[in-house]
């Protein structure tokens, strides 16, 4: 998993996030997804067809109540600052590396610790389509050399996870938000969370 292996220097694909969970992300306080699927997603379920991409900060969906209490001054902050609504801005790119499935409610509520949303959200993710396991993904997150503003277009529009950007994204020379050791101490905290043992070697 080291910092400087694999990384490309421009990319076109996007996953839509909640900002105030890019900007927890961004910030190194989580590293962990939650996916089951996509209103419009091909096939009605969410794969992993894109093992990297850039996150893309949307804006609807968000409340409050949806969000840890500490967690909570940080969507009024951003739903307070100017966007336009015109354009997008990317400044992060993640790798999947790797993704654990759970299926248990008391496995989802172990995972608390590890990101900003309630229980109550998060288990309103395990249990829309039952018979699917959610999917826990667990991203290496890298902050672009300089933001970057593309036009938004009509296309990108709706509730699908994935995007095509249709201009390239430059991303320069891509820094870690989090350290090799803490990336994988936090990885190693999820998985004594869900009770899955670290593989050492």
């Amino acid at each position: 998993m080291g910092s400087d292996v694999g990384k490309p220097n421009v990319c076109q694909v996007a996953l839509k996030e909640w900002a105030v969970t890019s900007q927890a992300l961004a910030q190194g306080k989580q590293i962990l997804l939650l996916r089951k699927g996509g209103i419009h997603e091909d096939g009605k379920d969410f794969r992993v067809i894109h093992p990297e991409f850039l996150l893309y900060p949307t804006f609807e969906h968000q409340r409050e109540e949806l969000l840890q209490p500490e967690y909570q001054q940080g969507l009024r902050g951003l739903l307070a600052e100017p966007r336009n609504e015109d354009e997008i801005n990317f400044s992060h790119w993640a790798k999947v590396e790797e993704v654990i499935e759970v299926s248990e409610q008391e496995r989802v509520d172990d995972l608390s610790p590890h990101h900003i949303w309630t229980n109550a959200y998060a288990q309103s993710r395990l249990h829309w389509k039952p018979m699917l396991p959610l999917s826990v993904l667990l991203l290496r997150v890298y902050r672009m050399e300089r933001p970057v503003t593309v036009p938004f277009l009509p296309e990108y529009r709706g509730c699908t996870s994935w995007v095509d950007i249709i201009t390239d994204v430059p991303m320069g020379t891509l820094e870690p938000v989090l350290s090799d050791e803490e990336f994988l101490r936090r990885v190693d905290d999820i998985k004594g969370s869900l009770g899955i043992s670290a593989v050492v070697g």
